[in-house]
Parts: structure tokens; C-alpha cells; sequence
């Protein structure tokens, strides 16, 4: 639960980084909670994050069990302690989070594969799955890709608040997989590398996709 005297993580992405801070929380109400100035994690400097930021926010409980959630600044207030207004979802949008390993959700997202150390002809797919750490790719019936090497991935994400965003990233092949249920193969990858924002962005459409089938599940 989120209380006064939780610290927090807020990240924040800016063109091609990601910026990390630390904060406090000093007090709670039902749509918005109010945080020390933010430090940032790599220099400690107190830092101001202007109104309207788009945060992700993650706080690790007394049990130690991590929650992640989208988040905003909203204003400040000037008090003893100069405080943060920040909005909160409701801890229906609240997700715990998978440590050891990147969340992994079931998605079609379109992806476009080409050669890179080896010759085969270039091919439009979808994804089966994605992870900040890799996707399983849907091979169509005249693809052909061999058992090991690298390949080029281009991944069209659709985010929630309208961006769309290109990700080129290098792909390793693991290893390719008969689904005899649906009598075709898939291939699962490996991103290598992939940088700090091009892994927030897929973490944070990762995380949309789970309030997703949250919701459609309480629905059910």
C-alpha cells in the first residue's frame, strides 16, 4: 500500500534516455498523493519536474514485494516541506511486478524482419508475445529462418496515448518452435542490445496490455 514514508522510483524518458529519481512519500488521498522534491539517482540533485510529466513509478513494500504505476505531475505545494502533487490511478491500475525477469504478454503487434549476418528474404509478421527482454514472432507458411544467428526486427508499438513508436533492434535467434495446435512455427528472440528507452517503451506497453486483460477479465 502506498503510505507516507514509502520511497519511490519515478522515471521519467527524455528523447533517448531515461532519467531516475528518488522521493518520499508525506501524504496520501484518494486520486493523489504528494512527494518530497525528487533527487535524481546518478548525481543526488534535488531536481524540478514540470507540470504534465508522464512518470512510471515503482516502490518496493515493507515485505518487499515491488508495485509499478503510471503516474503525473500535477503541481507543488509550498509547506514546511516543499512538496510534489502527483496523481494516482487507483490501485486497481497498480501492478505487481515481476522481478528476476521482464513481463511477458501475449500481442500481434506488427514486425518486419530482414537479414542481417546471413541472406534470406525479407518478411511482415506478428508477434506472438513480447518482453523488454525479447518476442516470439509468428512465422508465415514460406518464411524461412535458420536455427542461430541475428537477424534486423522492426517493431511498430501503439501506446495508449497515441504515440506510435519504431523500434530497430538487433534480434538474436534462440531457437525456433513447431505449434503443431495451429500447424506453424514460431521463433523466439532475444533483443541484443537493446537500450534503456527502447526498454521502457516496451515496458510501459507491456504494462498497458496487463490493465488491459485485467480489465477485460473483470468484465468476464
Amino acid at each position: 500500500m502506498l503510505k507516507p514514508g514509502v520511497v519511490l522510483t519515478l522515471q521519467v524518458r527524455n528523447d533517448d534516455k531515461v532519467e531516475k529519481y528518488r522521493c518520499k512519500v508525506q501524504e496520501v488521498k484518494e486520486r493523489e498523493f504528494y512527494v518530497d522534491y525528487p533527487s535524481h539517482m546518478e548525481n543526488g540533485r534535488t531536481t524540478y519536474i514540470l507540470n504534465g510529466t508522464q512518470l512510471l513509478i515503482t516502490y518496493v513494500t515493507d515485505e518487499g514485494v515491488a508495485y509499478t504505476f503510471e503516474s503525473e505531475v500535477l503541481g507543488r505545494m509550498k509547506q514546511a516541506i516543499p512538496m510534489v502533487q502527483l496523481s494516482f490511478p487507483g490501485y486497481h491500475q497498480v501492478l505487481k511486478v515481476q522481478r528476476r525477469q521482464y513481463v511477458r504478454v501475449e500481442s500481434n503487434m506488427d514486425v518486419s524482419v530482414h537479414p542481417l549476418s546471413f541472406h534470406f528474404t525479407p518478411f511482415v509478421t506478428v508477434t506472438h508475445d513480447i518482453s523488454a527482454g525479447g518476442a516470439a514472432l509468428v512465422l508465415p507458411e514460406k518464411a524461412s529462418l535458420p536455427e542461430k544467428g541475428h537477424i534486423f526486427t522492426t517493431f511498430v508499438i501503439h501506446l495508449n496515448n497515441g504515440e506510435i513508436h519504431y523500434l530497430k533492434l538487433k534480434s538474436k535467434i534462440i531457437r525456433l518452435v513447431e505449434d503443431k495446435a495451429k500447424n506453424r512455427w514460431k521463433v523466439s528472440l532475444q533483443f541484443d542490445p537493446v537500450n534503456e528507452v527502447q526498454r521502457q517503451i516496451i515496458m510501459k506497453y507491456c504494462f498497458e496490455q496487463q490493465l488491459l486483460l485485467r480489465k477485460t477479465h473483470s468484465l468476464a
